[in-house]
This record gives C-alpha cells, sequence and structure tokens, in this order.
C-alpha cells in the first residue's frame, strides 16, 4: 500500500504522518487489495479538513471530513473510508456468490 500525505496550508509533520499512517493501516487490515492511498489535509480558519482517495484494484474511493480538530477529522476519515472498503468487499463476495449460485441453478 502506498500511502501519499499532502497538506495545503498546514506543514505535515512527523507525527500527523505516523497518526495517519497507524490509522489508515486499518483498511489495509480488513481489505488486502489496497493499491495507493492519497491523503490531503488542509486547514480553512477553524476547519481542519481532511480528505482521501483510496485506489482499489477496479475502483476508486474518495471521502472527505471535516473538524475542529485535525486528529479527529482523520479519525472519521478513516471510519468513513473502512465502511466504504468494507462496503465494496461485500460487493465482491456477493458477485462471485451469486455467480457461482446461477451457474449450479442453470445446470
Amino acid at each position: 500500500m502506498n500511502l501519499h500525505i499532502t497538506g495545503h496550508h498546514l506543514e505535515i509533520t512527523p507525527a500527523i504522518r505516523e497518526y495517519a499512517t497507524e490509522k489508515f493501516n486499518k483498511i489495509k487490515r480488513h481489505f488486502e487489495h489496497v493499491m495507493d492511498v492519497n491523503i490531503i489535509l488542509s486547514v480553512e480558519k477553524l476547519k481542519q479538513k481532511a480528505e482521501a482517495t483510496v485506489h482499489l484494484s477496479g475502483k476508486d474511493l474518495f471521502a472527505e471530513c471535516e473538524d475542529e480538530n485535525l486528529y479527529a477529522a482523520i479519525d472519521a476519515l478513516v471510519d468513513t473510508m473502512d465502511r466504504q472498503v468494507k462496503k465494496h468487499k461485500e460487493k465482491l463476495a456477493d458477485k462471485r456468490h451469486d455467480e457461482t449460485g446461477s451457474q449450479a441453478a442453470a445446470e
């Protein structure tokens, strides 16, 4: 999994980089086929914004979250991405199951 973290109007400190890396490893535990993760962290007045694009085999997932605290925004972003990745994984499993079931019923 390649993890790219960029900051807009924000310096990416080693602590923020380590925190985001640790949190996004949670997604890799649930789905092995994660290729790239692009994270953009930005600050606008009182809002801290975190957005991410996760490139899976065959699909790109996108989410963004805002909060007053950057770490809370990263947490919310990871939770949202985790739900999307689990949903994608379930769809793949259902698709495989339907194909084998329909072939068995046709015979």
